[in-house]
């Protein structure tokens, strides 16, 4: 908390910054227009409220608007200016809300420039959630008299021992920057930014059979830098730059007290969260222009290390347990990396242009491969040891491009693609995938355009090694999506049209794909994805407008699995189906005082899962359904020049079906305690009045 205090702090001493920053400049060789700010100052001051008439937990994700009540909306945005061009900036918008951001910016165009920001970002997950466990580390206890069961059905005092705990976290972000230019061609910039997330999250920890939901603790942050220099000069220009992340995690692990009838000794359980860890790279870049070849070279290079060396957790915490000894005193992971690039555009004919890359990318992870042994969940001595396994790849990707103009209004373009990909300890070692497609683009006039695109690709594996598999205790069968091998199709359409002498544009755009894994019998066998999307905008006057949105996406697919380690015994279909629609309009200069602003929006989803075989019930799986409804009006009454007050009403109605989660009180599954989270189901509306206030004008 103490990070947070001193974060808020700085955002205290920013607010000031702008009154400050004018006292500090010179301001006598102005022109006065409109006192008491000079000419060269100009902001916009916001101040308002708002009420919001329902808790709704994902209404408020982003925004802050999560309970019910009133809000402050202060918002602004101002620029100051003197006569050597150097300048104060500050942007101000929701500071009454967990979603507020102030930025603050001094310098000069061209020579240098300093900024800092301070963003907070609520994340709003579920707010019905309830848990018997209490804890703000990480340690989480159950009450005192806690009576253990075998299931939950048989925790007598699991009713009484539950308290809300919603999943919300809020993530506060604060920048400071450095630009400068004070050498001819050189460009200095320094960039260095925290980002810090408190709160609440959902887990599980098991006991072997026995599982429940945890109220996680979180409390992490990141800093990143970031550093360079560039030369600019006139047909070439480089960049050296330097890159650093570096993440901290107050809480190294998590321990709960175990609901269950325990094992013996097992009557807590502790598992490891995301350890520290930072990451290094230094980058080279830059590129060459050919003069009088119309021809563009560029280039990248960057090597770079991510290390974690946190201390290791005991095997188990079971006292009945022997505890094997952990002979290192941390993992001392290390992953190098190392990627560069090179693109060559070039235009060699007025109608023709070719572009050709090359990409190569590389994890060498030189973690040492140690013996460790294995206590499941706190509870079970299994006697085996295994290695840690560190992956590693190298990845290739060739792409070669080229546009050529037939006709003054017909272009047409191709290109082709290879990727190479070998990997240590997976089933597949080396896989490529090569891929071509073509387009055409026909405009016979400036008002219409035509795009049309197709293409292929394969991707081929050179074995899939299934003893790799085998150690995994995977079907010889199985092949994973991403290692298997795969044919795809792809086309697509798009068309604008802006009819002529008429204010009206519609676009329309279809994407159609289709996946076959030819050579899975266990496993993805075949997915496709269909696509559309239509506009329709209309300027009917200069103060008015009025557009119309609408659009479909469906996504299905198809997989294969056995139960009994043989051959294909049940098949599963997915049929995923979006559509939204919506539309508004804005009309301004209304009796010449009055802005009117109103937009609409629908969106529905809804998810078929259909099982077929001898080891699948029965009874199907009932339908994933989710409908919203958005609703936005904005009226502005313009009372003089530089005061306006604005009337806003917004509408959000969600509401969804969710099998998973419909129904399911904490002890509703027998040897899984829960939290009892709900479909998203709400009905909210946020009425808002501001007053916004012009001082000042810009200097020119």
């Amino acid at each position: 908390m103490r990070r947070q205090t001193l974060l808020k702090s700085a955002v205290a001493t920013a607010l000031l910054a702008p009154a400050a920053a004018m006292a500090q400049v010179d301001t006598s060789d102005w022109n006065c227009e409109y006192c008491p700010f000079e000419d060269g100052y100009r902001a916009d001051y916001s101040v308002g409220g708002s009420y919001v008439d329902e808790d709704a937990a994902r209404f408020g994700n982003g925004t802050g608007l999560d309970e019910k009540g009133a809000y402050a909306d202060i918002d602004g945005q101002g620029r100051l200016l003197n006569e050597s061009g150097t300048e104060v900036t500050w942007y101000a918008e929701d500071l009454g809300l967990d979603s507020r951001v102030f930025e603050l910016g001094f310098g000069k165009p061209g020579k240098f420039g300093l900024e800092m920001g301070y963003s907070e970002l609520p994340y709003r997950r579920f707010g019905d959630t309830f848990t018997p466990f209490s804890g703000s580390s990480d340690l989480l206890s159950l009450p005192d008299a806690w009576v253990t069961a075998n299931t939950t059905g048989g925790m007598t005092g699991l009713p009484a021992a539950l308290v809300a705990s919603p999943i919300e976290t809020d993530r506060t972000t604060l920048d400071f920057g450095a630009d400068v230019r004070a050498v001819k061609n050189f460009r200095f910039y320094a960039d260095y930014r925290r980002q810090q997330r408190e709160g609440t999250g959902i887990m599980s920890g098991s006991f072997f059979t026995q599982a429940s939901y945890l109220p996680r603790p979180i409390d992490d942050y990141t800093d990143r830098f970031d550093a360079g220099i560039a030369w600019t000069g006139e047909s070439f220009n480089v960049a050296l730059a330097y890159y650093g992340s570096f993440y901290r995690n107050e809480l190294d692990s998590l321990t709960w007290d175990n609901p269950f009838t325990p094992f013996s000794g097992a009557d807590m359980g502790q598992m490891a969260l995301e350890p520290d860890n930072d990451f290094q790279q230094v980058s080279l870049s830059g590129a060459f222009r050919m003069q009088g070849w119309d021809t563009v070279l560029a280039f990248s290079l960057a090597s770079g290390r991510g290390e974690q060396d946190g201390a290791l957790l005991p095997y188990t915490i079971n006292p009945t347990i022997p505890a094997p000894l952990i002979l290192l005193a941390g993992v001392d992971g290390k992953v190098d990396t190392l990627n560069y690039g090179l693109t060559l555009t070039t235009r060699p004919l007025d109608k023709l242009s070719i572009k050709l890359s090359y990409r190569y990318d590389e994890r060498d992870n030189g973690t040492p491969v140690s013996a460790w042994e294995r206590v499941i969940t706190d509870a079970v001595e299994s006697g085996d040891i295994e290695p840690n396994i560190p992956y590693s790849f190298e990845r290739g990707k060739l792409q070669l491009s080229g546009s050529y103009r037939l006709l003054d209004s017909v272009t047409v373009s191709g290109g082709y693609d290879r990727s190479d990909i070998d990997r240590d300890f997976q089933e597949v070692a080396s896989q490529t995938e090569d891929t071509g497609w073509g387009k055409l683009r026909w405009r016979p006039t400036g008002n219409l355009e035509a795009t049309f695109k197709g293409g292929a690709s394969n991707r081929e594996v050179d074995q899939y090694d299934t003893d790799v598999g085998l150690v995994f205790g995977q079907n010889p069968l199985m092949r994973k999506y991403n290692l298997a091998d795969r044919e795809r199709d792809f086309a697509e359409v798009m068309l604008s049209a802006s009819l002529t002498d008429t204010p009206i544009s519609i676009g329309m755009g279809y994407f159609w794909a289709e996946d076959d894994y030819t050579d899975s019998e266990l496993g993805m066998l075949e997915g496709g994805t269909d696509r559309y999307t239509v506009d329709f905008n209309w300027a009917i006057s200069e103060t008015s407008s009025l557009y119309l949105t609408a659009g479909s996406e469906s996504l299905d697919s198809l997989q294969r699995g056995s139960e009994t380690f043989s051959g294909p015994e049940w098949e599963a279909s997915h049929d995923d189906d979006f559509t939204h629609y919506g539309g508004g309009f804005r009309i301004a200069g209304i009796g010449e005082k009055v802005d009117l602003t109103l937009d609409y929006t629908r969106s529905d989803g809804e998810t078929e899962i259909l099982f077929t075989g001898p080891v699948v019930a029965t009874a199907p799986l009932p339908e994933l359904e989710s409908t919203m409804d958005s609703l936005r009006l904005a009226l502005s009454y313009n009372a003089s020049d530089r005061l306006a007050i604005d009337v806003n009403a917004r509408w959000e109605r969600f509401e969804a079906e969710d099998w998973g989660l419909e129904g399911v009180a904490p002890d509703t599954i027998s040897s899984v305690l829960t939290m009892g989270a709900n479909p998203y189901d709400y009905d909210v509306w946020v009425f808002g009045i501001g007053f916004r206030y012009s001082v000042g004008s810009d200097k020119e």
